[in-house]
């Protein structure tokens, strides 16, 4: 409700103050994410590809010195509401951004939005925030937490899949997510599971899912929770009797990494892939490796993007980032060359792109990649279904 509230209050004030007198002598950046346990490969990305183009740009952030300030979140609401407020009231970061989960961005946005903050998030982007909770200091610079899984809905509906089984985490972006599928498949659903948050033993799910027998099973497990999905699924031995189909993060190179070559022949949604041909994400793809000695995930194409933005939009206001009106303006305007190809910014502040049908693959170096099938997208200049509920227009 106090989320609700101050998105309403500050979508219809005057954003922000004009007119600053000169450029900024620095910017400063607060960083949240989880760094710690099983699921700290996500974060661990998102930092590594936001600080990567720090590196490339010499230290700075649209022309300006670059400091940024990286906390870990730990997995924990309180903690990342905490850090939140600590960089808005205390350090007064000009920008937030990196967080992973959805219930820990809810719980820390609130502060940023009363603090007049830009957060832009390389993650987390829930449907509350898409409509009539939508900020004006809030962009989803990922995708909508259930667009992966739309994708995934229509794939599962266009091969023609007579009966699925669903299973996620519960808490928001779980909900989102069979929500998304569920929008655009049109066959039968046998059943709905939402599992703890952090769950690692799926031996329960599993006896059920082998007695369903369904076509297929859409699963939205991010992190370590995917990464031990997978693992007992196969040795299980249900990918013998169920087509096993994934958001994009569900088979990404934290998952690849974790589960090795049991992951050959998945299939997932996503809206960026190492192989898509444009300029920017060859050379994202490349820089990544070299400076980490790793492929990168998706999560951490989303961080480059995110990183990319906020230089831009400090280029775009000739560094005055005290003029937050314009700030806004600039961030909105998305005037970057995404990794991704084709990016802009709906109404709403949350993407509109392609989505395509990926598959985990070898490369010419024995590697596990996830590439795209096809370039002919499953999904076109997709949005989200929550758009019209947002009053900023």
């Amino acid at each position: 409700m106090r989320l609700k509230m101050l998105a309403a209050a500050l979508a219809a004030a005057t954003l922000g103050a004009s007119g600053a007198a000169g450029a900024a002598d620095k910017v400063k950046v607060g960083l949240v994410s989880t760094l710690s346990g099983p699921n700290a490969a996500i974060g661990n990305d998102i930092r590594d590809a936001f600080m990567l183009v720090v590196k490339l740009n010499g230290g700075k952030l649209g022309g300006l010195p670059a400091e940024v300030l990286i906390a870990d979140d730990q997995f924990k609401p309180d903690v990342g509401k905490q850090l939140f407020e600590r960089m808005v009231k205390r350090d007064k970061v000009d920008f937030l951004t990196g967080v992973v989960f959805s219930n820990i961005m809810l719980a820390g946005l609130p502060e940023a939005i009363e603090g007049k903050t830009v957060y832009l998030s390389p993650n987390a982007a829930p449907s509350p925030i898409a409509g009539k909770e939508c900020s004006p200091y809030f962009f989803a610079v990922s995708w909508p937490n259930d667009a992966y899984h739309e994708a995934a809905g229509q794939h599962a509906t266009n091969q023609n899949f007579k009966n699925a089984y669903l299973v996620a985490p519960n808490y928001q972006a779980g909900k989102d997510s069979l929500a998304g599928f569920k929008r655009f498949y049109n066959g039968k659903v046998v059943n709905e599971v939402y599992t703890k948050l952090g769950q690692l033993d799926y031996s329960a799910e599993l006896a059920e899912i082998r007695a369903a027998k369904p076509d297929v099973l859409y699963a939205f497990l991010p992190g370590g929770m995917g990464t031990n999905f997978i693992k007992q699924f196969v040795a299980a031995g249900l990918n013998k009797q169920t087509r096993l189909l994934l958001p994009g993060f569900g088979a990404d190179q934290d998952i690849i990494r974790g589960v090795g070559d049991a992951m050959l022949g998945l299939q997932d949604t996503a809206h960026w892939a190492m192989n898509l041909d444009n300029a920017a994400n060859k050379r994202f793809v490349a820089e990544f490796e070299k400076e980490y000695k790793r492929l990168p995930s998706g999560y951490a194409a989303q961080a480059y993007d995110t990183a990319l933005l906020i230089d831009a939009a400090i280029k775009t206001v000739s560094g005055k980032i005290e003029d937050k009106d314009a700030v806004l303006k600039a961030v909105k305007a998305a005037k970057f060359e995404s990794v991704r190809g084709e990016f802009k910014f709906n109404t709403n502040q949350y993407p509109i792109q392609n989505y395509y049908l990926r598959e985990v693959q070898k490369d010419s170096q024995g590697r596990l990649v996830n590439n795209v099938v096809s370039n002919t997208p499953v999904m076109v200049n997709r949005g989200d279904a929550y758009v019209q509920d947002c009053p900023m227009k």
